[in-house]
This record gives C-alpha cells, structure tokens and sequence, in this order.
C-alpha cells in the first residue's frame, strides 16, 4: 500500500507538468531578436496578431525608423503583461504603442471581465512610465464578429465599450491615445470590408490607414535614431 501511494504521488508532479503549456507568454518567440539588437529600437509595438501581421505586411515601416514589432499572433491582455519586461522594457526604447484587447473579448483563453482587461493594458503602460518609457495606447480596431469564435455576441458593442474605458483613462492620465477605429469603422462597430480580409484582421490597405493615423504621433520617432 505504502509502494503504491509513494508511486501515485510521484506521478502526479508529472502529470501536472504534461498538462502545463509550455511557455505560455511565448517569451521564446522573440528572446533571438532581443539578444541580437545592437542599439535599443526608438519604439517597440506590443500587440497580437494585428501587430504581428503589420511587420508581415510592411516590414520597412519598422525597419526603416528602427520601429521594434513584439505583436504574437492569439496573444490576450495577460500574456502581453507576463512579457512586457522582456519584450518591451529590456529593449529600453523611448515608446511602446500598445495595441490589445481583442483577443480577450473574443475569449481566446477564456472568460475574462471587461475591468480586469482595462487593468491589465493599464498596469503595461504604467510599467512602461515606470522604466522611463513613453506609453502609446491604441484604439481596439472595429469588428462586427469573431471569425474563429462565432458564439461571441455583440463584438462591436464590447469593443466600444473597452475603448471608452482605455481612452478615459488616457485622458485622465495625459497618455496618448491613438483612435484606429474610428477611421475603419464601417458605421455598424465592423471593420470597412476593404480594410479587412476577415473582418478582424487588417489588409495592406488596413495597415496603410493605420500608419497614417498614427504618423503625427510618431513624427519625432522617425530619425531612426535610438541609444
């Protein structure tokens, strides 16, 4: 009997270790590219596949004004927190824009309250003016659905409402907000069909609008110069 429960709680610590993600933040993702800069870029944009799928579309918007893209594909709110350090602060860049929410909205790890979204986009920028780091907080772009979690109801509404709580914060705290859904609303809280390939996800001319819009608060980034 002893035999026995000595091999069920040795099992167990195993089991448990099977069960568990692999790094969950996805710190490995970009801890190459951290290690291989040579100079701290001037603004580092931390975000989900949106961001992750900019570089794609336009590698030279970043590279051109050593721009630094930390977006990962899927991510939500508390993943970007748990990496913010070494994906953001350790980089020691003058600006981060942030850009999250979606994918919590849209359920990717679960459940989460709208508060608790806020806070965790909040408690990011607050560790970036902490580390001397100018915080950039973006509109959650317009989405009428979820393609890939279609039991999500009122999407549009829900993104309305983080963005009011985001840019209330911002203006109360004098961080600058940048509004991307305004100026890809469809009118309906859904993303203008031509901006979009599926309605979440921006195209070249997505991308090309949200450059635009964010370009002025950028403007003093754009040497290309950095520490």
């Amino acid at each position: 009997m002893k035999k026995l429960l000595f091999a069920c709680c040795t099992a167990l610590p195993l089991l448990a270790g099977a069960q568990r993600p692999a790094d969950w933040a996805n710190y490995g993702r970009y801890a190459e590219a951290n290690a291989r800069l040579e100079k701290a870029p001037v603004v580092v944009f931390m975000g989900n596949s949106i961001t992750d799928g900019w570089d794609d579309a336009h590698p030279e918007f970043f590279t051109d004004h050593n721009f630094a893209c930390r977006g990962i594909s899927g991510q939500v709110t508390s993943q970007m927190l748990c990496r913010f350090r070494a994906d953001v602060i350790n980089l020691h860049p003058e600006a981060v824009v942030i850009l999250a929410g979606t994918n919590d909205l849209a359920q990717n790890n679960g459940p989460i309250e709208m508060e608790h979204i806020v806070e965790n986009i909040v408690s990011m920028a607050e560790l970036a003016r902490a580390a001397g780091i100018r915080p950039i907080l973006c509109s959650v772009l317009p989405a009428g659905k979820y393609p890939w979690r279609p039991e999500i109801e009122g999407a549009a509404e829900k993104i309305r409402q983080l963005n009011a709580l985001l840019k209330a914060w911002a203006d109360k705290q004098g961080v600058t907000w940048v509004d991307y859904h305004a100026a890809m609303d469809a009118g309906d809280g859904s993303m203008r069909s031509e901006l979009t390939r599926d309605g979440v996800h921006p195209t070249r001319q997505g991308y090309d609008l949200m450059e635009q819009v964010i370009a002025p608060v950028l403007k003093e980034y754009e040497s290309g110069s950095g520490d």
